[in-house]
């Protein structure tokens, strides 16, 4: 289970996320679309995915929604508050109502759906339509906002009497849509080691330095324990590299390894086809003759024969972006693919241990898919950037249960060809519903109230309500507390 967890941080993480970035980019998409669409999507990969496993099947349908609200809690509570506690801050005031109210809208049509015990096509098309309108939101307010920002600094700089704004004055829409932007607070510096005079590498040697993932500068710098970790996680991470492209829009040569790439046009396609739906296609016979991996095999030599020959080491081909594509792909077969292993696994544990979906989904599941955005957003905090953390802790959950929840019931609809069934596990799965929609609202109420100010008290608040509600859970999980 600690390996399939670590198979999904390291797939979204370094290949997802990097090429999802490049593809925005060559779009030429903007920081306010790219954010809520494109890098939203590879922030929630393991949730969505992990959701849409769940919900492919009727009887582990619970433990999706215990996962997405259990993480929701956990990330609205937990993250929030320990946010607040590193850094007291005010919030940014109309991106944190916004999310807020569209969250407790998704959690209220989740909530309905549940009671219900079915949903249609309609239903759930209406229920991804809510995040579209939330994305038009988010552009929307920001364009106008960007808008009157730039008039009325036109208007002061014209008027010598009035001080010129200060830049440092982030705007509160500018706040929500960073938040769904996974940007490094403080990048590698590459070009402090770059030699004075242009040296050609080996290609024996670009393709073993390549698939090194170790970087000795970072190396020296790092704990012991980072470097325990990086230890157990190196020989999955080579696999991953010799599978996956990732293209950097960042770096001058866009990660562009003529040796590695032309690899990639072998390995992905192969990876794809044995990993895709438990590589159920992977011995499928070409009238039944032929296996169906055996031409794909021949198809990615004939086409990595035509990149090694027809590029150079040094300069990257005009066609390079389509490797983010490719990467994008096998990254997200990857994570679809574990997620469905975790699934399997947390479903016969809960057997094992005679624990519902539900609970399994809330704890393990949610915990496993939210302790890197946990992580992520306190060090965020502490290097002085609470705001973009706490918009992170509320804008990323919003996209994580409508596309969760939606994708995975038009999946099911697509196989079955009938409405949705859920199986809900009685009252556990009130109490879940209940809990989170009573923390948004007492953030919705509180939050205000204190002049948007996040100071410790609230994020003990935060931390004291996780743990009430944790306790509730399994009070109910064990039938000491029942109808």
């Amino acid at each position: 289970l600690f390996f399939l967890f670590v198979i999904l941080g390291l797939t979204a993480s370094k290949f997802f996320c990097p090429n999802l970035s490049a593809i925005s980019s060559s779009l030429h998409l903007t920081h306010n679309v790219a954010g809520v669409t494109f890098l939203a999507l590879g922030n929630g990969a393991p949730d969505i995915f992990s959701a849409m496993a769940a919900f492919s099947h009727p009887h582990t349908a619970g433990m999706a929604v215990g996962a997405l609200f259990g993480a929701g809690i956990f990330v609205t509570t937990v993250v929030a508050g320990s946010v607040a506690l590193v850094k007291p801050f005010p919030v940014a005031s109309r991106p944190f109502l916004r999310d807020v109210v569209f969250y407790m809208c998704a959690v209220f049509w989740t909530f309905l759906m549940l009671y219900r015990g079915t949903t249609t096509l309609g239903e759930t098309l209406g229920y991804l339509a809510l995040y579209v309108i939330y994305v038009l939101t988010v552009i929307i307010s920001a364009f106008i906002y960007n808008r009157q920002k730039n008039s009325v600094n036109t208007t002061v700089q014209s008027d010598s009497s009035f001080p010129e704004l200060n830049s440092s004055d982030s705007s509160d829409d500018d706040d929500g849509i960073h938040c769904l932007i996974d940007e490094p607070v403080q990048q590698v510096y590459e070009s402090e080691y770059r030699p004075l005079l242009p040296y050609s590498e080996s290609t024996s040697h670009i393709l073993l330095s390549s698939l090194n993932p170790v970087d000795n500068r970072r190396w020296r710098r790092k704990p012991l324990s980072w470097k325990v970790f990086k230890v157990l996680k190196f020989p999955l991470e080579v696999l991953l590299l010799l599978c996956i492209p990732v293209v950097d829009p960042d770096k001058e040569d866009r990660n562009w390894r003529r040796p590695l790439n032309s690899l990639h046009l072998i390995t992905a396609p192969l990876v794809c086809l044995l990993v895709f739906q438990s590589g159920k296609y992977g011995n499928k016979l070409i009238q039944d003759q032929f296996p169906l991996w055996g031409l794909v095999l021949l198809l990615g030599l004939f086409l990595a024969a035509i990149v090694f020959c027809t590029t150079t080491n040094d300069h990257p081909p005009k066609y390079h972006p389509l490797f983010a594509l490719l990467g994008f792909v096998v990254s997200a077969v990857l994570i679809s693919a574990a997620a469905s292993e975790v699934v399997s696994l947390l479903h016969m544990l809960g057997v094992v241990l005679s624990l519902s979906n539900t609970v399994l989904g809330l704890t393990l599941l949610a915990w496993g898919n939210s302790i890197g955005d946990c992580f992520s957003d306190i060090t965020i905090a502490q290097q002085g950037y609470p705001r973009m953390a706490i918009s992170a802790c509320f804008g990323g959950i919003i996209f994580n249960m409508l596309l969760g929840v939606g994708l995975g019931c038009v999946g099911q609809m697509i196989q079955t060809k009938s409405n949705v069934q859920f199986e809900t596990e009685g009252l556990l799965t009130w109490i879940l519903a209940a809990s989170l929609g009573l923390s948004l609202a007492l953030s919705f109420i509180i939050v205000p109230l204190n002049n948007f100010q996040l100071g410790r008290k609230y994020g003990i608040f935060l931390l004291v309500f996780y743990i009430i509600f944790l306790v509730i859970a399994l009070l109910a999980e064990f039938q000491i507390i029942h109808t």
